[in-house]
């Protein structure tokens, strides 16, 4: 079983490494209904985490504003 440093080391690490590559890491309040369609969008898609959810909703919206 991993300690509290040893959790926190490894979040550090993995935070170092998205930002490294260019990802932020945002917090979101949203409703439940929201949520609830993020996680099915993302079990009917089959995705591993919300976060690719949300960035399918984000490019399937910025492809309609640029048609716009």
């Amino acid at each position: 079983m991993k300690t509290r440093a040893q959790t926190a080391s490894h979040v550090r690490a993995y935070r170092q490494r998205q930002m490294a590559a260019g990802n932020r890491e945002v917090t979101l309040v949203l409703s439940s209904d929201a949520v609830a369609f993020i996680d099915e969008l993302k079990q009917r898609h089959q995705l591993p985490n919300r976060s690719q959810a949300l960035m399918q909703l984000i490019e399937q919206g910025r492809a309609t504003a640029q048609q716009n």
